[in-house]
């Protein structure tokens, strides 16, 4: 059964909320991320009227494809060449927006790579075995980056070890 062409207009609508936060962890910056959710629902709208049960999983494996795809391609990177050495408060006394920014913050720190993997692991509770199916690479590759990105955020948020185990 595909999905009525009526209906996108309805789903663009009810999930770009949902998908530019997954966008968001992935890029790492706000504007990338929309870019990426408007250019996965372009390829959505385009190929509508063949989408069968899940659009959104449709739309979500196309924004991670679209990804690695500029992950591939050679490019410049901006960087903002500062980093932040600042304790990191206790979780018992932080609030929930301290402890998202600071988690942002080391996100960004990591590889589009590392962060992917993150993502797809923790966020999207994804196995070992999807992540690499998403990411088109081996799983042995999803596990490694997953170490490194761990070992990575324990390094940029050591008073939040704790709490990253926890999470992830």
């Amino acid at each position: 059964m595909s999905a009525p062409a009526g209906d996108f207009d309805e789903f663009v609508r009810a999930y770009t909320p949902t998908l530019l936060r997954t966008a968001y962890l992935l890029t790492g910056d706000q504007h990338h991320a929309e870019d990426l959710v408007q250019s996965a629902l372009a390829r959505a709208h385009r190929s509508w009227h063949r989408i069968d049960d899940s659009p959104f999983g449709y739309v979500r494996r196309t924004m991670y494809h679209l990804q690695v795809a500029t992950w591939r391609r050679r490019r410049i990177r901006e960087w903002l060449g500062t980093t932040t050495t600042e304790p990191i408060p206790e979780p018992d006394v932080a609030t929930a927006a301290d402890i998202r920014l600071t988690l942002q913050k080391a996100l960004a720190q990591l590889t589009d790579k590392q962060r992917a993997v993150v993502v797809l692991r923790f966020y999207e509770d994804r196995s070992v075995e999807d992540t690499a199916a998403v990411l088109r690479c081996s799983t042995g590759t999803v596990k490694s980056q997953t170490a490194k990105a761990l070992g990575k955020l324990r390094q940029l948020m050591p008073s939040m070890a704790g709490l990253l185990e926890g999470r992830l």
